[in-house]
């Protein structure tokens, strides 16, 4: 296989192997990345077994073929090489020529042979908007759990109706519930649901940001694994199995008492009271009353902090014990000025969501209180 092509393109594509590529493995063949010439385009693809990604780019193809080379070193070389075009050629003995300008150099690498095969992509069930889809990972990825153990809640629910999508992801202790309408026609004629890993939303963030603002993921789905092609760009996951929790018992339906606040102001108050707050448990406590909301925290090692911020709150007085991390955690992730409290009382799960939310776009937070 010889092939040249333009070190800018190649180290675009490169760059995007490398969070699927495993970086500490068994198998030595994972590290690597697969390099196919073919007509006038080169394929780079990459896989840990469970996620797998599958990149091209223009190239002028002297001769096809295949072979791999080791992910990680090729793309830290390649950055170092002048913006030039790159001529790469794989000898007999599976090892890689590179030549650039007045560099000449070889990397050792492996049979492809020995490189697993990604499964094919089946029939398309949905083109879905990239920016839409990064919008709803980036406001639920922070509550999957990170207890390996949870298997089934280390990942976020991807539900998929002729109305519109859902994802939904928690660890237990807070939910993060966003809904969007589709466009018209719908998504897919009928549901679809499916158990997306953490790892691979945050590869397909990475596709949206590539993929450009009009940009479209076409989705498809079979028994063991999820599809989304973005343009020339095709990330491959295999699904999580189990049953993820009843979401719709979650989400409060009974919330008597409100209160909202600008965002900033409620965030920087936490963030400086967090400071104190114990560093396993993270437990500040949160009171209510009219007119403000008072955020506090105590630790016999750090000492305590308090702070008040103004708020539109009627109702009577109210204290609750949250994790800071949770509450920041959805304070950083919503552009929106304006931030709701929906609340029952002391031992029931609170409700966070932005104020003056559009009807378009559902984004609803729940959180369980602590004792404190």
């Amino acid at each position: 296989m010889e092939f040249t092509v333009s070190k800018t393109e190649l180290t675009r594509e490169l760059s995007l192997s490398q969070g699927v590529v495993e970086k500490k493995t068994t198998i030595p063949i994972l590290s690597n990345v697969l390099l196919e010439a073919a007509g006038d385009r080169i394929t780079l693809t990459a896989t840990d077994l469970e996620l797998g990604i599958r990149c091209s780019c223009p190239a002028r193809v002297k001769k096809e073929g295949s072979g791999t080379v080791p992910a990680r070193k090729l793309l830290d070389f390649v950055r170092l090489l002048p913006d030039a075009d790159i001529n790469m050629k794989f000898l007999d003995n599976h090892w890689a020529s590179i030549t650039c300008g007045r560099s000449r150099t070889k990397i050792a690498g492996m049979s492809r042979e020995s490189f697993p095969e990604l499964p094919e992509m089946p029939d398309a069930m949905a083109e879905i908007p990239v920016r839409l889809l990064a919008s709803m990972i980036a406001r639920t990825a922070f509550a999957i759990s990170m207890e390996e153990s949870r298997f089934t809640l280390n990942g976020a629910l991807l539900v998929m109706r002729p109305e519109g999508l859902t994802m939904v992801a928690t660890d237990g202790h807070r939910l993060a519930y966003v809904q969007a309408p589709s466009a018209e026609g719908g998504y897919v004629e009928r549901q679809f649901r499916a158990l997306i890993p953490k790892k691979a939303m945050g590869e397909l963030v990475k596709l949206a940001d590539e993929g450009g603002t009009e940009a479209k993921a076409i989705f498809a789905g079979d028994e063991n694994h999820l599809f989304f092609q973005v343009g020339h760009r095709l990330l491959i996951t295999r699904k999580l199995t189990g049953n993820f929790p009843d979401y719709e018992k979650v989400l409060p339906k009974d919330h008597s008492l409100l209160a909202q606040l600008q965002k900033d102001e409620i965030r920087a108050a936490i963030e400086r009271v967090a400071q104190f707050a114990d560093e396993r448990s993270r437990a500040i406590r949160v009171a209510f009353s009219n007119g403000e909301v008072r955020v506090f925290s105590s630790s016999i090692e750090m000492g305590e902090s308090e702070e008040s911020v103004p708020s539109e709150y009627q109702g009577p007085d109210l204290e609750i014990g949250f994790n800071a991390q949770y509450l920041l955690d959805f304070l950083r992730a919503i552009p929106q000025e304006r931030v709701a409290f929906e609340l029952k009382d002391q031992k029931s799960a609170g409700e966070m969501r932005p104020a003056g939310e559009s009807i378009d776009d559902q984004y609803r937070y729940v959180v369980m209180p602590m004792r404190i």
